[in-house]
């Protein structure tokens, strides 16, 4: 099938790596280009490296308020245009919902919630009919998760906001959804389990709870975000979909 993504231009946040790198291998693999952004600059050379001529890497923090507008201005001054934008920023830090201190929750807030809406409101600014801003979410955004008490506080508010902006961009035909990723072989749940003290243990009894009995890849998270950012998907909009092999047990 013809995603119809050769020749347009995304901005991918927390790019370097995981799932926001995933995501751009897989629109660059479909004849898209991309701008990667993350806070190390040694780390984001290297993944656009990677990928070849038709992505650039932009050392950018999202916690700067003007880190959106700059990823607009490389976007247009690199590629010559801006259809849509992925937002993936790190996992907060472990701990209970009351167990940790309110500065946690403050750097929390600033990075996953409001670095994010920031983001997207401006990214959305830019864009015009068609375009597509995607925003990596979590299974928490529907069901808690053991000692991730940040994440299960602030995702299913982040949600219902893109929600909201999916309804406030539609008539300007600017799609806005979210993907919720369960157990995918990132960095951030090698660190989950190794937290536990049997990182082996911990990931085979992970798997076991799957209803596919597997962790899932990164590619397959990329693919899917790259089909729902892609105008194949154009009539996708306000929706959050997981790619966690069944594990919710909520519809």
């Amino acid at each position: 099938m013809d995603l119809g993504l050769d020749g347009r231009v995304y901005i991918i946040t927390g790019g370097s790596r995981g799932l926001g790198f995933a995501t751009a291998r897989a629109l660059v693999a479909d004849g898209a280009e991309v701008v990667l952004s993350s806070r190390s600059g040694a780390n984001v050379a290297e993944a656009a490296a990677s990928l070849g001529p038709h992505a650039y890497g932009v050392a950018a923090d999202l916690t700067d308020p003007e880190t959106p507008d700059l990823l607009v201005r490389e976007a247009n001054a690199r590629f010559g245009r801006l259809d849509g934008a992925f937002v993936s920023v790190g996992g907060p830090a472990m701990g209970t919902a009351a167990g940790v201190t309110d500065d946690q929750w403050r750097s929390a807030f600033e990075t996953v919630f409001l670095g994010s809406l920031r983001a997207m409101r401006v990214f959305a600014g830019a864009l015009t009919d068609g375009g597509a801003i995607g925003i990596v979410l979590s299974t928490s955004a529907k069901t808690p998760l053991t000692n991730l008490g940040l994440s299960n506080g602030l995702r299913p508010g982040l949600a219902m906001a893109a929600k909201d902006m999916a309804d406030e961009y539609g008539p300007r035909g600017i799609r806005v959804f979210g993907l919720m990723p369960g157990r995918i072989l990132t960095d951030r749940n090698r660190e989950l389990f190794a937290a536990t003290g049997d990182a082996e243990a911990a990931a085979a009894h992970t798997a076991e709870a799957i209803p596919l009995r597997r962790i899932g890849e990164p590619e397959e998270f990329g693919k899917v975000a790259a089909f729902v950012l892609s105008p194949a998907a154009g009539y996708l909009t306000g929706l959050v979909i997981p790619v966690d092999g069944g594990s919710l047990r909520a519809l």
